[in-house]
């Protein structure tokens, strides 16, 4: 496993992060405990959750999971890089939301990082992650917050995910006038058919320091061999298949998978290691719900893209450019 600072920090960190949201309504306790270990043993020591992972009636399903594997020791919870997040309400999704239980309110972030604590059967949390913006809330509440918990040892580094690129400036800057360390990580939507990060959200992250976190690193598994699947009966996702209805995706999609084959190369794996070398990308989130998966995930670390592929990735599936030339001339 080849590992990397997060961002500015001498935080050092797997670069595949094992996201765990499949954890409880995918994968059962026992398999998650399993593929835990196996991630553990091939070095990956950057786990990412959420409080409200399990979804629906099992909201928090997932970080007790993740509590429960810690439990049973072997230095498990001193070897992992623990990243949770806070954003949305914890209550059943058929009951009205009571006020000031969601969002990062200053209240409801101290709410939320008990809580997780408790699922998670630890003393502190190593990344804590707003997953949305609040825009109701200004980031001096929310660093007052943050400092407080930093304070008192149950958070380490801050970070946030699904941020514009003005919100990351904006939160930096309130964080250096308090003398605050700020965020340290940007967990984004980005892949080869996503590319819109590049206009301002991944330049922001890279001018401040922050490591990339790319999440759907394989667009919802359209780049991971989705029409080759379908051809075969094996198993292509309802959102994949709906996707490749947009006669224009599909052709970029054939044209990805052609690429490949000519070079004897697996889809998932590219996808993977094509975000490995985009600057300032620390480590794709991978969401394994078998071994298989996180065995493919661990393959994509050690594959290096030739020119020949990178420029042909280039040409399927065209970024943006950069800004403001990407939208202003």
């Amino acid at each position: 496993m080849e590992y990397t600072q997060l961002g500015r920090t001498g935080l050092k960190v797997s670069r595949i992060v094992l996201g765990t949201m499949n954890f409880g309504p995918e994968t059962d306790e026992a398999d998650s405990h399993t593929l835990m270990d196996a991630a553990l043993d091939a070095g990956i020591n950057f786990f990412d959750t959420a409080n409200v992972y399990g979804w629906g009636a099992n909201k928090g399903r997932t970080e007790e999971i993740i509590g429960s594997w810690f439990a049973k020791g072997g230095d498990r919870r001193d070897k992992v890089v623990l990243a949770t997040k806070a954003y949305g309400s914890m209550q059943l999704d058929d009951k009205p939301v009571w006020p000031n239980h969601d969002k990062i309110s200053a209240l409801n972030i101290r709410r939320a990082v008990e809580a997780s604590l408790k699922r998670l059967n630890t003393d502190h949390i190593d990344l804590y992650q707003f997953h949305h913006v609040d825009r109701a809330t200004p980031w001096e509440e929310i660093w007052q917050a943050m400092d407080v918990l930093v304070q008192q040892g149950k958070v380490l580094y801050v970070g946030s995910s699904n941020h514009a690129g003005w919100n990351l400036a904006q939160a930096n800057e309130t964080a250096a006038r308090r003398g605050s360390l700020g965020l340290v990580s940007e967990q984004c939507l980005y892949n080869l058919v996503e590319r819109r990060a590049e206009m301002e959200v991944i330049p922001a992250a890279e001018a401040y320091g922050m490591g990339v976190i790319p999440w759907s690193p394989l667009g919802s598994g359209l780049l991971g061999g989705a029409i080759r699947k379908e051809r075969e009966g094996s198993g292509t996702g309802n959102r994949s298949l709906r996707a490749l209805e947009n006669t224009k995706l599909r052709e970029q999609v054939q044209a990805y998978e052609d690429l490949l084959d000519k070079h004897g190369l697996e889809p998932g794996e590219v996808g993977l290691a094509w975000l490995l070398t985009r600057p300032g990308v620390t480590g794709p989130i991978v969401g394994p719900r078998t071994r298989e998966q996180l065995d493919s995930a661990l393959r994509a670390v050690e594959l290096e893209l030739g020119e020949e592929v990178l420029a042909g990735l280039e040409d399927i599936f065209p970024g943006p450019g950069p800004s403001p030339e990407a939208f202003a001339w």
